[in-house]
């Protein structure tokens, strides 16, 4: 059976009132919640950036189900800060928290002053962070000089047993990198030609664990409502090429231009029929993927979560 989560989304609704979208999410029938973790927006519009490890421990003392969440260990976060936030949400909540570990995005890691690495500096990075994140989870002092520097740390606060660590990817070739460290995929919906890939590629490459998947929609009264939303909210997806390289808010608008309704469709799902959005949300997950996030990307959460009650829930579980 394929889990259905909710994403919480912290670039466009205030922590408060995302908090309050999780416990309703679990009351509306998702079977648990992840969320992103930046320090700013993708664009001027959404508005907001909550830090998402506080929100994290409120959300898991407010609910029962698990919850999950992406972030960059590296640069903005030194791996020994990540473990230790790690360590302690597992330790307070066990079994219900899962990390997905990725090389970062220029627009949460610019703000150190440090030079944005390429992106095979960033996998490396990635990976010592990674192995160190492990040791110190298992309880060992870590020295480690690389990529990234580490002088005799320790983690005292530690669960009985570490939580999953997930590797982030939305190319074949990061997928396949990752199916040697991570303990699942973790990767967001596109053409299904090209998500068919990545999950391939990492399956080839000998991964294993859950695999999971983020899918941006937009279910709204009307098409035209639908779509509206994606312009309001989640024009960035329109961009083409990489949106890692990008620092600010406003370099993703101005990128972004005036997309066409084709280049909206493209970035997220948008209908006006639950029925349809299930279909196409079941295709997708049809991939390989036991683990289905549900994003919706307007800013009303509380009109999302009730037509996902009344409408989408049911249609997707009869779908998958």
């Amino acid at each position: 059976m394929v889990l259905i989560g909710y994403h919480a989304s912290h670039e466009q609704v205030p922590p408060s009132r995302l908090l309050a979208a999780v416990v309703r999410a679990e009351e509306a029938g998702f079977d648990a919640a992840m969320c992103s973790d930046h320090l700013a927006p993708w664009g001027v519009r959404q508005g907001e950036s909550g830090y998402a490890w506080s929100w994290l421990g409120a959300a898991l003392a407010s609910t029962s189900f698990s919850l999950g969440v992406v972030s960059a260990p590296g640069q903005r976060y030194h791996p020994v800060i990540t473990a230790q936030a790690i360590a302690t949400l597992e330790e307070m909540f066990p079994r219900r928290f899962w990390a997905a570990l990725g090389s970062g995005e220029a627009v949460n890691e610019h703000v150190t002053g440090d030079r944005w690495p390429s992106k095979d500096r960033r996998n490396a990075r990635l990976e010592e962070s990674v192995e160190v994140i492990r040791r110190l989870l298992a309880g060992d002092e870590v020295t480690h000089r690389g990529e990234i520097s580490v002088h005799r740390a320790r983690v005292w606060s530690r669960p009985a047993s570490p939580p999953p660590l997930l590797g982030a990817a939305v190319t074949a070739e990061t997928a396949a990198w990752v199916a040697r460290w991570a303990d699942g995929l973790a990767t967001v919906a596109q053409p299904p030609e090209v998500l068919e890939k990545v999950v391939t590629a990492y399956r080839d490459a000998g991964g294993s664990g859950p695999r999971v998947l983020q899918v941006h929609v937009s279910l709204e009264d009307t098409d035209a409502a639908a779509l509206s939303v994606l312009r309001e909210q989640w024009r960035h997806a329109a961009i083409s090429g990489s949106l890692w390289d990008i620092e600010q808010p406003e370099d993703f608008d101005a990128l972004a231009g005036n997309p066409t309704d084709a280049q909206l469709r493209a970035g997220a799902l948008a209908s006006d029929d639950a029925s349809e959005l299930a279909d196409r949300i079941a295709a997708l997950a049809a991939f390989g993927f036991d683990r289905v996030y549900l994003h919706g990307v307007t800013t009303d959460q509380a009109a999302f979560l009730d037509r996902a009650e009344r409408d989408l829930l049911p249609a997707l579980r009869r779908a998958l």
